[in-house]
């Protein structure tokens, strides 16, 4: 998978690493279980900091997309799949708009529940 990054962009640098890891899952041309470039590697191949595409796979972590173990690298979980990315993207839409009316994490949650 080629990776590319946008100085220009208004997208933090590590949002829009986290972004095409993303896409190459919808896309299939990540498949769960595959490795994903060392982060000194990527960071060295974008010309971005080492932390940087760290900040971005810790993103993915804690999103249940990848699975990272230092001395190991990072690979997509057996699990990730275009279903459960685009369910992530959907949740985020949703805690964003329930912030901006002013709804606590417990309302919403009580809405998912009664739908």
């Amino acid at each position: 998978m080629l990776f590319r990054v946008d100085q220009a962009s208004s997208a933090s640098l590590a949002d829009q690493i986290a972004l095409q890891v993303r896409a190459g899952i919808v896309s299939g041309e990540l498949s769960p279980g595959e490795r994903l470039p060392a982060a000194r590697d990527l960071a060295t191949a974008l010309r971005v900091n080492m932390h940087t595409v760290l900040r971005a796979y810790a993103r993915l972590r804690e999103e249940g997309l990848i699975e990272m173990r230092q001395g190991r690298g990072a690979w997509v979980r057996p699990e990730a799949n275009a279903t459960m990315v685009r369910i992530g993207e959907l949740a985020s839409q949703l805690a964003a708009e329930a912030r901006k009316i002013g709804l606590t994490p417990q309302e919403v949650s009580r809405l998912v529940e009664l739908s």
